[in-house]
């Protein structure tokens, strides 16, 4: 993305101007890409089956044992448990208490109690069962695909570590000795060889319980580094020179067996010891590894490899995919299209230049490598429009960030990206409302940000938040609610965004423990069964609509707080007006151009019929109508 170039296309961003459809290309977009989508992070959205939760042994193998001594580890593992779903996410656990951190890090505080360390250790036990047992409340809920974060094999809570991509994390399954077991007998470099775990089975039940209720499920790639625990670094590891897997990743020294120190040095993602980042050509991930990511997708695609793609997944998430050369995802994109015409690639494109605020033009990675992005360059425009205060900017402002980028990206990508407000790599956006006025995933939790409110939003910041999501159901593009969203979560940036979900049985405590130092009044945690009926009710016009699914945008105003565009379709046409100010605002919209022949409309919201073409509108504040022709 070019500063110059997002500059003038700011200043040429014209009031009322039709975005444009972008050249014609040839319709190879999944049918199915008019969605809403539902992230899950596994570990911490349902619990289905505890006599699978995870024990000491399955977290070992990545951090911190690089780090921790005998001593201190058996100390942990002597204490060690799952962490009780309803508990204070700040309160720690008896485990979780008397390790020195200042033993082991230089950097950490006598009087730090960690707080962050330990929330990125925890297991809360969520696995596929928990999905599976969900699959009613999200159907209810009205999105019909999901994305789940990673869940292959790994050592930690997040899975971007992976011990290897074609099983299933064994405490997902219903049973993890077994999978163990099973493991063992295989080869995990000959395809040949693998067999199918009890997780692994479940999954594929996930899926298929998915496409009986008409839903789609996509999963996260994770091809730009492994784990340290992964098969085949483990094999170089232990042989050094004469390992077979030598080559696939990026060894700076190896280790000199006459000395008693260890040597081997290798390339960590962003300097980390335990993602060891697979080693690349001109054409992108080198030979090996290559044609063990192949063997993958053909694997979760077409798991019974009778040319049957329906009992697969539907799609990938494609990790940190700007730091893969589009070559190889060129033909990863072959092989997903070979197997599933109607398969469906997203990437995570995102930073071109963390330091200063600017995310990538993904414009030149459609067609040749994904059918979309993660769209946080609306996510940004959210919250510089309604999340900041001082560095507010205004409905036009916000129309035309919009704008740039419907004219960088052809009209079809657009309606295909995924619209989100946040993710599990980012504060929510509950919590960015509480904390306005930064760039976005920057100084977004309290532990590097000595002024990031940990606090739950209060009235007016939850208006806030629904009008977010008002206009995240009818903006061009496939809207993702990050877990929770709906139920009225709130938390800053990694590890806070990824607190257990609040299910509507379970009774929490009220989340008040202080560990920062300063007095915070406590704040009462649980499901809010309003903000669920209102995403509710969003999804279901949303899907209920042509012109807010497949429909070109018009931006009617865009002056201080007010907003109005018009989506439009050949055969149906909706109008939304927003008012982003703190106040209630009336106006008069004069519909005659844009519904010649009604003689009533509706706000899908409210209910509330009009009489056309002069409508008297009282927005509350924060508040949106939905209009279209009253059936």
């Amino acid at each position: 993305m070019q500063k110059a170039r997002l500059l003038l296309l700011a200043l040429l961003a014209l009031q009322c101007q039709t975005a444009a459809p972008g050249k014609e290309e040839p319709p190879t977009l999944p049918a199915w890409s008019d969605v809403v989508f539902y992230q899950i992070f596994p570990d911490r959205f349902a619990n289905g089956d505890p006599a699978n939760d995870p024990t000491f042994e399955d977290t070992k193998g990545g951090w911190p044992d690089l780090y921790f001594d005998s001593i201190t580890l058996a100390m942990v593992s002597e204490n060690w448990q799952v962490h009780p779903w309803k508990s204070d996410w700040y309160e720690l656990q008896p485990w979780e208490s008397g390790v020195d951190w200042p033993a082991i890090f230089d950097w950490a505080k006598p009087d730090d109690p960690m707080v962050k360390t330990w929330a990125g250790l925890r297991r809360y036990g969520g696995d596929l069962q928990g999905v599976i047992d969900r699959l009613d409340y999200l159907q209810d809920l009205g999105v019909n695909a999901l994305y789940l974060n990673p869940i292959f094999e790994s050592p930690s809570l997040h899975k971007y570590d992976a011990t290897m991509y074609h099983h299933v994390d064994n405490n997902f399954g219903p049973d993890p000795a077994g999978d163990r077991a099973i493991w063992a007998q295989e080869d995990p470099g000959d395809p040949a060889t693998w067999q199918w775990t009890a997780a692994d089975s479940l999954f594929l039940e996930l899926i298929a319980q998915c496409h009986q209720r008409g839903m789609r499920i996509i999963i996260d790639g994770v091809f730009n580094h492994t784990g340290n625990t992964f098969w085949a670094f483990r094999d170089l590891q232990e042989k050094q020179e004469a390992s077979a897997y030598k080559d696939w990743y990026i060894v700076h020294r190896f280790d000199d067996p006459a000395t008693a120190e260890n040597e081997f040095r290798y390339e960590g993602w962003v300097g980390v010891e335990t993602l060891p980042e697979i080693r690349e050509d001109e054409n992108g991930l080198v030979t090996g590894p290559r044609e063990h990511v192949h063997a993958i997708v053909q694997r979760w695609m077409d798991p019974n490899g009778d040319g049957d793609p329906s009992d697969g997944i539907d799609g990938w998430r494609l990790d940190v995919s700007e730091m893969v050369d589009v070559d190889f995802w060129k033909e990863f994109r072959q092989w997903v299209k070979e197997i599933n015409p109607d398969g469906y690639i997203t990437g995570e494109y995102w930073w071109e230049d963390y330091g200063h605020n600017v995310m990538h033009n993904a414009a030149d990675r459609f067609d040749i490598a994904f059918d979309a992005v993660m769209n946080y360059r609306l996510a940004r425009a959210m919250y510089q429009f309604i999340g900041n205060r001082e560095k507010q900017i205004d409905a036009r402002g916000f129309a035309d960030s919009l704008q740039n980028q419907y004219r960088e990206y052809p009209w079809e990508r657009v309606l295909t990206c995924q619209n989100l407000l946040c993710s599990h790599d980012v504060d929510r956006f509950s919590s960015q409302v509480v904390n306005p006025d930064r760039w976005i995933d920057h100084a977004a939790d309290p532990y590097g940000n000595p002024d990031y409110q940990l606090r739950a939003p209060n009235a007016e910041e939850w208006q806030k938040v629904r009008l977010a999501a008002g206009l995240q159901m009818t903006l061009p593009g496939a809207p993702m609610v990050y877990y929770g969203e709906e139920a009225g979560m709130w938390g800053g940036d990694d590890p806070d965004c990824r607190k257990p979900m609040t299910w509507p049985e379970m009774n929490f405590p009220p989340e008040s423990h202080d560990q920062f130092g300063r007095l915070r009044e406590p704040d009462p945690v649980g499901f809010d069964p309003k903000l669920f009926d209102w995403y509710q009710s969003l999804i279901g016009i949303r899907r209920g609509s042509p012109a807010l699914l497949h429909g070109q945008i018009e931006f009617l105003q865009a002056e201080g707080p007010l907003l109005v565009f018009r989506r439009s379709t050949e055969t149906e046409s909706a109008i939304v007006v927003a008012n982003n100010a703190p106040v209630p605002l009336r106006m008069t919209l004069n519909t005659a151009a844009y519904f010649p022949e009604a003689t009533e409309l509706v706000d899908r919201l409210s209910g509330t019929v009009y009489s056309t073409p002069e409508l008297p509108l009282e927005l509350s504040n924060f508040g949106i109508v939905v209009l279209t022709k009253k059936n």
